[in-house]
């Protein structure tokens, strides 16, 4: 692997496209619904507790936070969408903090969205993936919290999130637990290939 996912640290909080480090290095973006897991995902695909700050109020992830993984490629943590509680002038700020990196940021490798398994994608969830493809990536989709449905639910859970976001034979699903670590190896490697063929054909 070229990735070993040991090195990380946070190099920047900001909310602004001008606060974005200055830096050619390849970037992943996580998005998904406020709760969904994005903080508990990052620690465990990198093996901390608490470098991305997960919180027990939905919400809470109202930066664009950026993390360098081995000097080599940075994971970005963007706002969560779709908590009711915010006011409309909250939501509308962190979706043009969305809007604004995804369409912008040209180091940005592939966009990671995440899905909590349990439940039929949203609203919200359809127009974030509508701007993925938008945005001329393909689609990548994990979907978390794993291990709070029976293992035979799995399958039809995944089905609805296939039919729900109209993901084609191109698109990725991978499922995945923090608490259980299920999935961790097969989207660590994911990131590695994807790393590794972006510095081949740089």
């Amino acid at each position: 692997m070229n990735i070993n996912f040991l090195k990380a640290e946070i190099i920047t909080t900001v909310t602004k496209e001008r606060d974005y480090p200055k830096t050619d290095v390849p970037e992943i973006a996580f998005v998904g619904r406020s709760n969904v897991g994005k903080s508990s995902l990052i620690n465990c695909l990198l093996s901390r507790k608490n470098l991305a700050r997960t919180s027990g109020t939905p919400g809470k992830t109202a930066t664009v936070n950026f993390y360098n993984i081995d000097d080599k490629l940075n994971f970005v943590d963007l706002p969560g969408y779709g908590y009711a509680k915010v006011s409309k002038v909250e939501k509308e700020k962190w979706g043009k903090m969305i809007e604004e990196y995804l369409a912008k940021r040209e180091n940005l490798l592939r966009i990671f969205q995440l899905v909590d398994i349990r439940h039929k994608p949203s609203v919200d969830d359809c127009a974030m993936m509508d701007w993925v493809r938008h945005c001329g990536y393909v689609p990548v989709v994990i979907a978390t919290k794993l291990d709070k449905i029976k293992k035979a639910q799995v399958e039809g859970q995944l089905a609805l999130i296939r039919d729900t976001l109209k993901l084609d034979g191109d698109s990725i699903l991978i499922p995945f637990s923090a608490e259980k670590r299920t999935g961790k190896e097969e989207l660590q490697s994911f990131i590695d290939e994807i790393y590794t063929e972006a510095m081949e054909t740089h």
